[in-house]
């Protein structure tokens, strides 16, 4: 069978197959999950993720009352540090008495380099899929803030 002689138009289908100008291929689509801390619609990675708990009672820890660090939380029988994502991008603007008195819909467990950390949000839409080009550019009011950690807009839903 392999021995055969070719077909007499094989060469040139081959030939003019080859040479055919390649469209670009589409680029890979990514994904993000999309959560509410405030008023503010947030997008971060979806493999940084690795688990959306229900809210749970954050234990605080002793002379940690201030600070990124809101305390320990029990996922799955793991003590895990629970940070403020709010307040490392300066999104609370309510009082810190007002912010330990309210409830949070969910708890977002992710990992990050080797670390893994929960971080309360208020509302949690799911992962979006979408295309690199999607990702607009920040204005530059935001992209030239002192403590910008934007790398762009994604258009999701009108918002």
């Amino acid at each position: 069978m392999l021995d055969r002689p070719l077909p007499p138009d094989y060469r040139q289908a081959r030939t003019k197959h080859f040479a055919c100008k390649r469209a670009p291929a589409a680029p890979a689509r990514t994904s993000a999950l999309l959560f509410r801390i405030h008023a503010e619609w947030l997008a971060l990675p979806a493999q940084a993720f690795q688990e959306v708990a229900e809210r749970r009672l954050i234990h605080s820890l002793p002379h940690r009352r201030q600070g990124l660090v809101l305390g320990l939380v029990n996922i799955r029988g793991e003590l895990l540090i629970c940070v403020s994502l709010g307040q490392l991008l300066r999104l609370n603007q309510t009082s810190r008495r007002e912010a330990r008195l309210s409830s949070y819909d969910r708890l977002l467990v992710a990992k990050w380099s080797g670390h893994r950390f929960v971080f309360p949000a208020d509302e949690v839409r799911g992962i979006h899929r979408f295309q690199a080009p999607e990702l607009t550019e920040p204005p530059a009011t935001l992209a030239k803030a002192n403590l910008s950690y934007t790398q762009g807009i994604l258009q999701w839903q009108g918002r």
